[in-house]
């Protein structure tokens, strides 16, 4: 929460969440321009985001945010121009100030102390595109809170009477909307030389008329300084078509006005009542929060800007906001659930006002639930642009040339999952350019470009979000795996697995591939983590390599952690809920269609094929085999790798929408099971992850599993 005691702790709260938009839009733009882009408006965007960040530091006396953010500004501004071309070796640079730029932007947010020489190394890489070594001094403004007071700046006489110039600056609704302050903009045109600052509330309309978001100020200022008109436009550069803007020289014999384009004349007030004309005064920066965007283009034909569509509004809310309605929304459900169930015992008939009035509840309880779900939903672009940089560091450690692509960047996932996904995408990351990625001799011999490429994808599919890790490296080396694995006694030294269980020997805790300890992996810590952390959030994931040819990791997660369909079953007498989005169909077994390869292990015919069939009562201990499984009910399911299983229940309830409850860490992880659900009826029902259980089974019934659809030879 904000410190009651200090006005200024909001604003700079917000500032730090622009922060986070302004470094987003400079990693997008870098990208454009690294992959070849050289649109004059993608190197202003790049300029704009760091020249925002350093006026808003300069605003809360971030000293070291805005000497570093200035001198980056500085080069960027040499490509602006022409004078310098963005190579890549320019592009390395670039890339690396950003990620410092956002290192210094988390220590200022965090309070943290910084390094006031750990720059110096980029500082001077920045300068030599500049030609010089003597970096400019540039001091951060001291900031004061808004007020009206007189602006008494020094009067520098000179020898020889400097141009003067008056100015008339009226800012227009959308300079403020795009995050520009007027008094950085007067503090900035009175650093040129003698300023005579004069503010016109001749528009203020009297209280009862006063539109807030209409700005009513304008200003007048007397300039003398030794500088020319375009260095005085320059201060209003990021506000063009933002503003009324006119120059005019005093001391020119042919006095001619230039001004930038005007914005339309604001809607009319009612008369205010009589007020001062005009008060000299010193802004400092409004108390709403900054907002600095990519200017917009002027249009003559705008309307008003009182009346003009304005930007899309934000409502920034706390999560734990958030966190409580979902939390509410559960409920909401639940209690749904048991309404549901008691208008059912009562046997009211289907179309009784009470059971169409359920109906209704129903559909609006499920349109509630969504639309908190999309509250919770963000892109995972954020998080794949700090996989970006995780592939720079990890590929400069390890003296490789790696190129991160991505796709997807739009799909929406919870929240909560997002946050959780970094560290185990992190460990991937690395894990793909230390190990999967060969070196540059060795790509070169093997026929390949000297460039390793990873691949870093997102999309929604069957109601879960697949997210893939892939690299075009060597792939798995699986006689080195299986080699290491039995020296380290993970598996017996007579065990003969097949390539899919020698891959997943990857997951195991304490196996590493690496013949040293490195900053990067070697210490048998990695892989076992990203299993078990993507195993928490509810997902699985797989592995496919090829040798010669790469490897990709596979990430299935769901699209929310809070609520799911489902169908509610029995088995030996337990209920039990299984994912709605894996069940394919139901059969009911006839005495033909189950056929035994060897005791203990069947499968079912499903239209000229067979698939591998499991009891779920014998798998989670509820029961023993059964004598017969004619007339058994089976639920055919489809996974997400594309193979099949068939599970045998005793019953089916109903489909329905059940809240997802995580189980405590207390509790025993038993295969299979992915967390719990409270039920209309208030009985606790476990939620099962039927690829766990199939998993579970056994290395032999597991390759069955993923063996391709065999078919029917005694037909």
């Amino acid at each position: 929460m904000n410190d009651t005691n200090d006005p200024m702790a909001e604003i700079r709260a917000s500032f730090f969440i622009e922060c986070e938009e302004l470094l987003e839009a400079l990693q997008d733009g870098l990208q454009q321009m690294d992959d070849g882009s050289d649109d004059p408006e993608t190197i202003n965007i790049v300029f704009r985001a760091v020249h925002s960040i350093k006026g808003g530091a300069g605003a809360f006396g971030l000293e070291d945010l805005v000497r570093f953010a200035h001198r980056y500004e500085t080069v960027l501004d040499e490509v602006r121009s022409g004078k310098l071309t963005a190579d890549a070796e320019a592009m390395k640079v670039f890339f690396q100030a950003a990620d410092h730029l956002s290192d210094l932007v988390r220590m200022c947010r965090d309070g943290q102390d910084i390094d006031p020489n750990g720059g110096d190394n980029l500082i001077a890489a920045l300068n030599a595109f500049l030609g010089d070594t003597e970096e400019e001094e540039v001091t951060a403004e001291d900031f004061q809170p808004l007020g009206v007071m007189t602006l008494d700046l020094p009067d520098l006489d000179a020898p020889a009477t400097p141009p003067e110039y008056e100015i008339l600056f009226k800012p227009g609704q959308e300079l403020f909307t795009t995050g520009n302050e007027p008094q950085t903009l007067l503090r900035n045109l009175a650093a040129l030389g003698t300023a005579q600052v004069r503010c016109d509330r001749g528009d203020l309309p009297d209280l009862s008329s006063l539109a807030p978001e209409t700005p009513y100020f304008s200003w007048n200022i007397t300039l003398q300084a030794e500088v020319m008109e375009d260095e005085i436009r320059e201060v209003f550069e990021f506000v063009d078509g933002l503003c009324e803007l006119t120059i005019t020289r005093l001391d020119d014999d042919t006095e001619s006005p230039s001004a930038l384009p005007d914005l339309p004349a604001v809607a009319e007030e009612p008369e205010p009542e009589p007020t001062p004309a005009a008060a000299s005064v010193e802004l400092a920066p409004e108390p709403a929060p900054p907002k600095p965007v990519a200017k917009p283009e002027s249009s003559s034909d705008a309307a008003p800007p009182a009346k003009a569509a304005g930007p899309k509004s934000v409502v920034r809310v706390d999560l734990e906001r958030i966190e409580r309605l979902v939390n509410l929304v559960g409920e909401l459900v639940i209690n749904q659930a048991m309404l549901a169930q008691s208008l059912d015992q009562a046997g009211l008939s289907p179309h009784s006002d009470a059971m169409n009035g359920l109906e209704e509840f129903q559909r609006l309880t499920r349109d509630i639930q969504d639309s908190v779900m999309m509250i919770r939903a963000q892109p995972v672009k954020s998080l794949f642009q700090r996989m970006s940089r995780i592939v720079r560091e990890a590929s400069a450690a390890v003296k490789k040339d790696v190129r991160l692509i991505t796709e997807g960047e739009a799909t929406e996932v919870d929240k909560t999952v997002i946050e959780r996904l970094a560290d185990p995408l992190t460990h991937m990351i690395r894990n793909a350019v230390d190990h999967g990625l060969e070196s540059t001799a060795d790509r070169k011999e093997a026929g390949k470009e000297t460039t390793g490429h990873v691949r870093l994808s997102a999309a929604h599919r069957s109601g879960r979000v697949i997210i893939e890790v892939s690299d075009d490296g060597g792939g798995i080396n699986r006689d080195k795996v299986l080699g290491i694995a039995k020296s380290k006694g993970l598996v017996p030294q007579d065990a003969s697995l097949t390539d899919g269980e020698i891959d997943n020997l990857l997951f195991l805790p304490g196996f590493s591939t690496a013949s040293q300890v490195s900053d990067l992996s070697g210490r048998g810590v990695g892989m076992d983590v990203v299993k078990t952390s993507i195993q928490q959030l509810g997902g699985r994931i797989a592995i496919t390599s090829e040798r010669g040819k790469g490897t990709t990791f596979s990430i299935s997660l769901p699209l929310t952690l809070a609520v799911l369909d489902g169908m509610v079953v029995n088995v030996a007498g337990e209920t039990l809920v299984l994912p709605l989005n894996v069940v394919e169909e139901t059969l009911s077994l006839g005495p033909e269609d189950v056929q035994m390869l060897r005791p203990g292990h069947n499968v079912v015919r499903v239209r000229g094929g067979f698939v591998p069939l499991y009891d779920l009562g014998i798998m989670l201990g509820y029961r023993g085999a059964r004598d017969t499984l004619a007339g058994a009910i089976v639920l055919l399911i489809s996974l997400e790798d594309g193979t099949r299983a068939a599970l045998v229940i005793d019953g089916i309830q109903d489909q329905r929408q059940v809240v997802i409850k995580g189980l405590d860490d207390s509790f025993y992880r038993a295969p299979g099971i992915a967390a719990a659900t409270i039920l209309g009826d208030g009985q606790i029902a476990l939620i099962l992850d039927p690829a766990d259980i199939i998993a579970a089974a056994g290395p032999m019934r597991h390759a069955e599993l993923a063996r391709p659809e065999r078919k029917a030879v005694n037909e």
